[in-house]
């Protein structure tokens, strides 16, 4: 049996964590691009939310944290568009950089601790009760989620879709791809950076391996939300995001009541990410075969 606290945590963490689906929503589906900067981007906005937290700023740390995602996201366009770096490598190379960079930030200490430190969440504990982590972390990610759709459908969005859609085009069409390019990479790691945020605000510590393995927990989020919900609009897409980031959260308390080794959790990530990608496959084999519209027997 599931106990409250239990369920309270897996939703807690499943919207902060839908920041980090938004984000690989865009850079992955919109503009088709595989970003390897979101681990590093990650822990980046936890280390620039911590240590701006510690100085006494820990509202200040969120928009802080976003824009140091943001030039995170900004060098991995340069590399792409400029010197015409492959994506994956590019966003590899940004990565291993801010190895570095997150732990200069931290003052070169491999974490951070904000036990005695105010955060966002313990500025509003005493009016919202037991639900003040969870009440602010789903409004952040509701409210993320539909800006990120709202952003989609204007003129800039509408531009960053299409070079995901098709590059050619849109160059034939005298619209800047490297700028479309650079814009959605920057808002994707601000994103990423503002989960880094917030969870190091919620667990009161910034380590310099939070963001080991947050491709794949965004990954099997994202793809998790797409089985979920049938395709549809932009909005369902980016609900799915976040409805997936939930049910997985779900699926790693669920194996954490199992007394699973925590050394196994990278694991099963893995196996839900491969079978959450497989699955219209796995569905097909199962279909009885057709020929002309006629079962074969």
């Amino acid at each position: 049996m599931i106990s409250s606290a239990v369920i309270f945590s897996a939703l807690e963490l499943g919207f902060i964590y839908a920041l980090v689906a938004l984000a690989l929503f865009l850079s992955f589906r919109v503009l088709n691009i595989a970003d390897m900067t979101t681990d590093g981007s990650f822990t980046l906005g936890c280390a620039v939310s911590a240590t701006v937290a510690v100085a006494g700023h820990p509202i200040l740390a969120l928009p802080a944290a976003m824009l140091a995602g943001a030039a995170a996201g900004s060098i991995t366009a340069l590399l792409q568009t400029k010197l015409k770096v492959p994506s994956i490598l590019a966003g590899i190379i940004t990565n291993t950089g801010l190895y570095t960079v997150n732990l200069a930030v931290m003052g070169f200490s491999s974490n951070v601790s904000m036990i005695r430190t105010s955060t966002i969440f313990t500025m509003i504990q005493g009016s919202l009760g037991s639900f003040y982590k969870l009440v602010p972390v789903m409004v952040l990610a509701l409210l993320c989620g539909t800006l990120l759709v709202v952003f989609l459908k204007t003129r800039l969005g509408l531009s960053i879709r299409a070079t995901g859609d098709n590059p050619d085009m849109v160059r034939a069409s005298s619209i800047n791809t490297a700028f479309t390019i650079t814009v959605g990479l920057c808002v994707s790691n601000a994103l990423t950076a503002l989960s880094g945020a917030v969870l190091a605000q919620y667990q009161k510590t910034a380590d310099i391996n939070l963001g080991n393995g947050m491709v794949i927990i965004g990954l099997a989020s994202l793809i998790i939300g797409e089985t979920l919900l049938p395709k549809g609009k932009l909005w369902t897409k980016a609900l799915g995001a976040v409805l997936g980031s939930v049910v997985y959260r779900f699926i790693m308390a669920l194996a954490l009541r199992l007394d699973l080794p925590s050394e196994c959790l990278k694991l099963i990530s893995a196996v839900i990410v491969a079978l959450a990608i497989g699955l219209p496959a796995i569905r097909k084999s199962f279909k009885p075969a057709t020929k002309g519209g006629v079962k074969e027997c």
